[in-house]
């Protein structure tokens, strides 16, 4: 069993293809696709051997040029260097785009692919958090591509071919090492998104030794985010919703609830530290193939609108959204429930359970101490409406959430979430 996944009895099996089959027992088996980046290596210190493994990957030729999208603060806590030294040591040429920003714009995409394309690379390398990876992913397909970045805003419109591309994440959160998504931020302020098997990276390293540093209240937010990637994965309406998809999001539930608390008090603890980078990948996984829904949908404008963090957005407004959707998805809440908990008594009502399981939720992010509620970032009652107004326009992610929001809906849960 992987360090801090929900015990093995929860499970109706311990083998989870066997697992997939029960779950979907009785039920019409429907058309759905499955899709991940095709090489996932799990390596301690491994971004040091950068080089040698991008070398062993055939991706780029020795001596090629290589551009490093990264953001400051890596470069500020030396966390590249070695990268860097070993791109060198093995034969090629580092370009460094370190002009990455929080919830990346869409200028910055464009920045760095004219640097690229200036520097002749032959691979693109992003190596950070979800802003350096979604940049990196973008860049890449854009140099191959002979559409404009207007024209590959949506579901299914990219087109073309990008250059080699590998990723690496330095939080764990995001799980954009594995998604075929990438969010941008546009000129009115307003988040839009690129979803395409396209930009899914040849190559994903998690190196868990890049995580050791990161501050209690970044891997809090982080880790609170691919929480919710996994619950609402596993909630999800799309019509690509799907059982491996499910099945994903239950083993990084246990995974990420299991080290969450322990790699917030400890920063230095690896074992903690690896079950949140994997659990993060996992549940990248499965919200890349069920997408996520109405709880992103009003994170984006609180992100964009007050530059809230990503994650810690999408904490601020988890548990109010848990209860609007408890109607239609208490079942599957309750069926979550002790995957993240499992102290919770399930032998009562799933209303019961999921009432428990978002009282949790709520109060676990007071535990890692992160703010309670939107007011704590600034948000008051006169910005509700526009907030609102911004949520509904994230239709791509609405249609996948259990239960139909509205407009008045979408300010009555901001409301509620102050």
């Amino acid at each position: 069993m992987l360090r801090g996944a929900a015990p093995t009895n929860l499970w109706p099996s311990t083998h989870p293809l066997v697992w997939i089959a029960q779950q979907n027992r009785g039920a019409p088996m429907r058309e759905f696709t499955f899709n991940t980046t095709p090489s996932i290596r799990m390596a301690p210190g491994g971004a040091a051997r950068l080089g040698e493994i991008l070398a062993a990957a055939g991706l780029a030729p020795t001596g090629a040029a290589v551009l490093f999208v990264t953001d400051p603060g890596i470069l500020r806590l030396g966390l590249a260097a070695a990268a860097l030294e070993d791109l060198e040591a093995q034969g090629f040429q580092p370009v460094l785009f370190d002009a990455i920003e929080p919830d990346p714009k869409a200028t910055t995409v464009e920045a760095a692919t004219e640097t690229a394309r200036e520097a002749g690379a032959a691979c693109i390398i992003g190596f950070g958090g979800g802003s350096s990876m979604d940049v990196a992913k973008v860049a890449a397909l854009l140099l191959g591509s002979d559409q404009t970045l207007d024209e590959m805003y949506g579901v299914g419109l990219a087109r073309g071919t990008r250059v080699p591309l590998v990723l690496v994440p330095t939080t764990a959160g995001t799980g954009s090492e594995v998604t075929p998504v990438s969010i941008l931020t546009t000129g009115t302020a307003e988040k839009k998104g690129i979803s395409s098997p396209l930009i899914l990276p040849d190559l994903a390293l998690l190196d868990a030794d890049l995580t050791l540093g990161l501050p209690p209240a970044v891997t809090a937010a982080t880790g609170v985010d691919a929480m919710v990637h996994a619950i609402e994965a596993y909630t999800s309406r799309s019509a690509n919703a799907n059982p491996m998809s499910r099945m994903l999001a239950v083993q990084a539930l246990g995974l990420l609830s299991g080290a969450i608390r322990r790699a917030v008090a400890d920063g230095s603890d690896r074992d903690a530290r690896a079950d949140m980078l994997l659990g993060a990948m996992l549940a990248g996984q499965a919200f890349a193939n069920a997408p996520v829904a109405a709880v992103h949908a009003l994170a984006y404008p609180v992100g964009s609108l007050f530059g809230v963090p990503h994650g810690l957005s999408n904490a601020l407004v988890l548990a109010e959204v848990m209860r609007f959707n408890a109607p239609e998805a208490g079942a599957e809440y309750a069926a979550l429930a002790p995957h993240i908990f499992p102290e919770i008594d399930t032998g009562r009502s799933s209303q019961t359970v999921t009432a428990e399981l978002v009282e949790r939720l709520a109060a676990l992010n007071a535990e890692l101490g992160l703010e309670p509620g939107l007011s704590g970032v600034g948000i008051g009652a006169g910005d509700i409406p526009k907030l609102a107004e911004d949520a509904m326009r994230q239709t791509r992610l609405l249609v996948n959430n259990p239960r139909e929001v509205t407009l008045a809906d979408a300010a009555r849960i901001y409301e509620a979430s102050l």
